[in-house]
């Protein structure tokens, strides 16, 4: 009888530790897009400084480019939800799918655990362009029809240069590329007359002399580029940005979930992400579940006013 209370007493002791061991295996974080872009870079930052407070675990960076985001947003939603994958993902694109019906993802499908950067859009042209602000953009593009790039359709680019030809009534040759490479080799080899495309991806060459960022599209200057003029100094009302937040499948269970969220705040939190974050020009704008969650359903809702005017 004692061995029997024995064994049975040795099952629910390593049942219970089973249950409580999280995480037991290699956390993997999605990224839907290729390696040495900002969102990957920001996803290498996060593991780096998440192995500082979950010290036993090991992270791997797992990218899964393509179709705007698309396959890797799905890619999170399929996972197990065992808690062991997490999902970088980017806006507008993650809502812009839902609202194109091309996602067979809802945002029910996930828990949304946090914003970590945003990267406010922009316009930009060539050193070399005799375009210097919005008003001689608009100038040239009625005068004839201009090229702009954007990075791919559906996108925070796409998005703003759509609200662009709304709100100025102008209408551009819209070239959709493959990703923020693409376009810098466009805009830097005066390919393409300008770009929509985000802070980030042309700072360091605007600062150099080899681009010219025209307007920032926000209500008010950029910290880290206040020699730029806003969208809405020029008389444009257009606020566009991309952010970049963190999800996992919505079935992971709540207690898991809520380590995820805590070692999210910590890492957000830390100083040397922060400082490291700066240098590698990544703005950073942490906000927690709710207002990223109400941020997104927000986004939808804007998003679904632009698809129905010119669906894509």
């Amino acid at each position: 009888m004692k061995k029997v209370i024995s064994k049975i007493l040795l099952c629910a002791v390593v049942a219970t530790s089973g249950f409580a061991a999280y995480p037991s295996k290699t956390i993997k974080l999605i990224v839907p897009s290729k390696a040495g872009g900002s969102t990957d870079t920001t996803a290498r930052l996060f593991i780096d400084t998440a192995k500082k407070y979950w010290k036993d675990s090991d992270f791997i960076v797992v990218n899964k480019p393509g179709a705007g985001g698309l396959i890797g947003f799905s890619a999170t939603q399929r996972a197990k939800a065992d808690g062991h994958t997490f999902g970088l993902m980017f806006t507008p694109q993650f809502v812009a799918h839902i609202v194109s019906t091309k996602a067979k993802y809802s945002m029910d499908s996930f828990k949304v655990i946090g914003n970590i950067a945003e990267d406010p859009g922009i316009v930009v042209v060539n050193s070399e362009s005799k375009i210097r602000n919005l008003d001689d953009l608009i100038a040239a593009a009625k005068a004839s029809k201009i090229t702009a790039s954007v990075n791919g359709i559906g996108s925070d680019d796409f998005l703003a240069a759509k609200n662009f030809e709304e709100l100025t009534g102008v209408k551009f040759n819209l070239l959709p590329t493959k990703g923020s490479t693409e376009q810098k080799t466009a805009i830097l080899g005066n390919h393409v007359e300008v770009s929509f495309m985000n802070l980030s991806q042309m700072l360091s060459n605007h600062n150099a002399g080899k681009a010219r960022i025209i307007a920032v599209l926000s209500k008010e200057r950029a910290a880290v580029a206040k020699d730029i003029p806003t969208s809405f100094e020029q008389g444009i009302k257009l606020e566009m940005t991309a952010t970049r937040g963190m999800v996992i499948n919505s079935k992971v269970k709540k207690d898991i979930a809520d380590k995820i969220t805590d070692l999210f705040n910590k890492v957000v939190a830390d100083k040397d992400f922060q400082e490291r974050a700066a240098k590698s020009f990544i703005f950073l704008d942490p906000r927690d579940s709710v207002s990223y969650t109400q941020y997104l359903e927000d986004l939808k809702i804007s998003t679904q006013k632009v698809y129905d005017k010119s669906p894509w």
